[in-house]
């Protein structure tokens, strides 16, 4: 199975559906926003930056062939996770503080914080519009399932600020955490395009399944890169999630074991709460926190609960009355978030 050619089949149709959508906003933001999803540098001239992975729309489009639709008929709903998508990745730069997402700088470091802000707002007014203007009872069924996984998606960022600042957050808080800062979402975009098909509350729950635990192995991995990524694979610093203080899964995994390493890691880790001179440690001093981790076990076992969410939204495939060709594309696409390398 190509699953390039899934991604970029989302991205294509997406894509011009997407633009006219930001082409509505008032100046300047409609161009802060063509400057986030790359399409122009920060000088304003035409770009072809990255886009990211483009899961999001490959999923949405690939579910309306659940229901025997054409993939064109999960655009809107592709269109619509894309822009709240973009609306989480504009306010958490800035309040993670990232400098580069995609190997640019992000928007709040071009534009300022304010703009960041308002074209977030924005992108996030523009989704639900997106799918209202289709004037559908699917539409409205559609958009009340993307509202439900905004406000998850906004509870799980508010629950990973408050963790930063905690000393222990459990393994199952941070899986809350994650199934809804990145789970809902996904969920969202695995059964939207079959709601917008006409599928029953039934078969778009089961997809919803899918998404979420292809949502919790995704994160599981993207915490994996946070910390042992590539930077340029990822376009983010080393250690990244490290210089954030993020509790991520192998952070608090490796806390919860047992052994000198984790009993090391806890010390250390509280030490740094308290440290003012925290901006300034050393590659070393981050690459030495990222092996006790690895020496804790956080590492293996993010690496098998990637394995394990996985394994459960391929089971959830089972409930739903697909052809095979389909069914297919979404195995295909479970595999390569597992396997990604950024």
């Amino acid at each position: 199975m190509d699953v390039s050619a899934l991604l970029e089949r989302g991205r294509t149709l997406a894509t011009p559906v997407l633009r006219a959508a930001v082409d509505r906003l008032a100046p300047p933001m409609d161009t802060v926003a063509a400057y986030h999803f790359g399409w122009i540098d920060a000088q304003g001239r035409p770009a072809d930056g990255d886009g990211g992975k483009a899961v999001r729309p490959a999923l949405a489009v690939l579910s309306a062939e659940v229901t025997g639709a054409a993939p064109e008929t999960g655009v809107p709903g592709a269109v619509a996770v894309e822009l709240v998508h973009n609306f989480s990745l504009l306010h958490d730069d800035l309040m993670d503080g990232d400098e580069q997402r995609r190997h640019r700088d992000t928007v709040w470091k071009v534009h300022g914080p304010a703009q960041a802000i308002l074209v977030g707002d924005a992108l996030f007014a523009l989704a639900n519009e997106v799918l209202l203007e289709l004037g559908t009872v699917e539409a409205g069924r559609a958009t009340r399932r993307l509202t439900r996984a905004s406000r998850a998606l906004i509870d799980g960022q508010a629950q990973d600020i408050s963790y930063e600042h905690r000393d222990r957050v459990s393994v199952e808080e941070c899986l809350e955490m994650e199934g809804n800062k990145t789970g809902a979402l996904l969920a969202c975009a695995s059964s939207i395009g079959a709601v917008l098909g006409g599928a029953d509350e039934r078969t778009a729950d089961a997809l919803e399944r899918y998404g979420h635990h292809l949502g919790l192995a995704f994160q599981a991995v993207d915490d994996l890169l946070g910390i042992w990524g590539d930077p340029e694979s990822t376009g983010k610093q080393t250690w990244s999630d490290l210089r954030q203080r993020k509790k991520s899964l192998p952070v608090v995994a490796a806390l919860a074991a047992d052994g000198p390493a984790a009993t090391r890691l806890g010390e250390i880790l509280a030490a740094d709460a308290k440290s003012s001179d925290f901006a300034n440690f050393s590659e070393e001093e981050f690459a030495a926190r990222a092996a006790l981790i690895e020496e804790a076990g956080g590492r293996e076992w993010t690496a098998e609960e990637a394995r394990r969410q996985h394994t459960i939204a391929i089971e959830a495939l089972d409930l739903v009355d697909m052809p095979d060709r389909v069914r297919d594309q979404f195995t295909a696409l479970a595999d390569f978030v597992v396997v990604r390398k950024r």
